[in-house]
């Protein structure tokens, strides 16, 4: 059988930047086990598969794989898909806004799309909202040791390591340099040490600042256990790290933005938007937004 991909790059409005996806139309006769071969097949960090929705008042079900196997929930595929299946139902270069509901295992994702200009914009709500996870965490000195820096480069201003949780479950390293993040690196076998001591297969660090002036974070997201060595934008971290800002941060109830970059120090620069609305100390909702940019499309042959 034949079936229609395309690959986009997503989080940033040009061509070969961004975070790279394919997206496999018509996917329902697919097992999952084909699903992770084509995923592997494509070799990219992650590949979302289109299915006809279980409620038809839905735009779609999809299943999202990465080479390590499937994931509930993930940022950039969701971004990308749904600006996909956005463009498909308007004509090249009309402007428009709509809403793409999406069926992922982690539940409903309602992503806001338009486009006015030329590349066009995705912002979804995340279906878990993020949480601390109770567990004992490594010591600093192992961290830095699997991270290639210094005990010393670890945390600033009320930011620590911590893991939350939101559909996938992520570790969060501040770091109080840009030096320290851009030199980063993994280092085995501290690595495999300290992701065995967490039950996580992934390491988001992240420092003040950025290249824009507007930016408030810049990140660098490493899942090599996972088959991702380095991740150029991970949507469902920056969703993540709402939880970790609230809790370093003590966010005032209200609706809180920031700017992030991720993937400069790989050679491909990616743009994401956080969003978080706190309520009586908690957080309500979170949603994250970017761009996303059509590369090839094609048929495979299964």
């Amino acid at each position: 059988m034949r079936y229609t991909f395309h690959t986009l790059d997503v989080f940033t409005n040009r061509r070969f930047c961004g975070n790279p996806l394919a997206v496999v139309l018509g996917a329902d006769a697919l097992s999952t086990e084909q699903m992770q071969t084509i995923t592997k097949e494509f070799n990219l960090s992650e590949t979302i598969f289109v299915m006809k929705p279980e409620d038809a008042a839905n735009t779609a079900k999809v299943r999202i794989f990465f080479p390590g196997g499937e994931m509930a929930f993930a940022g950039h595929p969701t971004v990308g898909c749904a600006i996909l299946l956005a463009e498909q139902k308007y004509k090249p270069g009309c402007s428009f806004e709509t809403t793409i509901l999406l069926e992922e295992n982690a539940g409903l994702v309602p992503v806001k799309v338009s486009r006015i200009g030329e590349v066009p914009r995705a912002q979804f709500t995340v279906p878990v909202v993020p949480f601390p996870v109770d567990l004992a965490l490594p010591e600093l000195a192992l961290v830095a040791q699997a991270l290639s820096m210094r005990v010393e480069d670890i945390g600033f201003e009320g930011h620590h390591i911590g893991v939350f949780e939101g559909g996938p479950r992520f570790f969060y390293v501040p770091v109080n340099s840009r030096k320290a993040l851009e030199t980063c690196v993994v280092c085995e076998p501290h690595w495999s040490r300290m992701i065995s001591k967490l039950g996580v297969d992934n390491a988001y660090v992240y420092a003040l600042g950025g290249d824009n002036a507007k930016t408030g974070f810049r990140s660098r997201m490493f899942a090599p256990t996972g088959g991702i060595p380095e991740d150029p934008a991970t949507g469902s971290a920056t969703a993540l790290l709402a939880a970790q800002l609230l809790k370093s941060e003590a966010l005032s109830d209200g609706a809180h933005k920031w700017q992030l970059e991720q993937g400069y120090e790989m050679g491909r620069p990616s743009d994401l938007f956080l969003e978080a609305d706190v309520e009586q100390g908690k957080l309500a909702a979170v949603r994250v937004a970017g761009q996303a940019i059509g590369v090839t499309q094609g048929t495979l042959e299964i």
